[in-house]
């Protein structure tokens, strides 16, 4: 969360993506995510969202909103807290998987970022509770951030053990050989509130009622010729 960005490995570069062992794409990519990032002033990108294990973050946004309450000058004056919170204003643990991450390293090591992460830090829920990358990048993400500085790569079909998302359209592109049938996660709670906050036109089966914490729903890869 506060030290990969300032790697020596990472000094010159501008732009990172994570790429984890036993990871599958399933489309052809015929664009350069980094030059679509920089064109479009995007600082982070990502491709599943989904519930934290709430054990794990007991207190993570309660010290969050004491650091927002102490720096209100770096919260976005447009920001993404509506996704991260239910109607009744309790956090949801909702947050972009960071095994997919694609990220304008300005952003990480900007001063906002690197005084929220000190703040976290400090607090000791990284010892205490175990506050992964993943949601501390996402809360990040959405309260430094525009929304029009994060970008959901949904043509992008990702296999991550244990869930699998497929572009919708996979069948009529040509470009992908998963099937968006076994994609569940584009129909999860987290993605579903993510275009309603942003205002993105819902797919039939795309709701609210069903919220699972954590990766539990297990979906193995399905590539179009393997099966038939």
């Amino acid at each position: 969360s506060g030290f990969l960005h300032h790697h020596p490995l990472l000094r010159n570069y501008d732009y990172y993506w994570r790429i984890e062992p036993d990871v599958e794409y399933y489309c052809d990519i015929d664009y350069d995510p980094f030059v679509f990032m920089k064109q479009r002033g995007i600082k982070y990108g990502w491709n599943i969202a989904m519930t934290e294990f709430m054990s794990t973050v007991e207190t993570l946004w309660n010290t969050t909103e004491q650091f927002l309450a102490a720096r209100p000058d770096v919260v976005s004056q447009r920001n993404l807290r509506r996704w991260l919170l239910d109607d009744k204003g309790a956090y949801t643990g909702c947050h972009f998987w960071s095994n997919f991450e694609i990220v304008d390293l300005s952003f990480y090591r900007s001063e906002a970022y690197q005084a929220y992460f000190d703040y976290l830090d400090r607090a000791g829920g990284f010892f205490y509770e175990r506050w992964g990358d993943a949601p501390v990048h996402s809360i990040a993400a959405a309260m430094l951030l525009d929304p029009s500085e994060i970008h959901y790569f949904d043509d992008i079909g990702y296999f991550h053990p244990s869930v699998v998302t497929c572009p919708r359209d996979a069948r009529t592109r040509g470009s992908c050989v998963c099937d968006s049938d076994r994609s569940f996660v584009q129909n999860g709670y987290c993605t579903v509130r993510y275009k309603q906050v942003r205002q993105y036109e819902l797919h039939p089966g795309e709701n609210l009622d069903a919220v699972h914490t954590g990766p539990v729903i297990m979906a193995q890869p399905y590539v179009v010729g393997q099966h038939e």
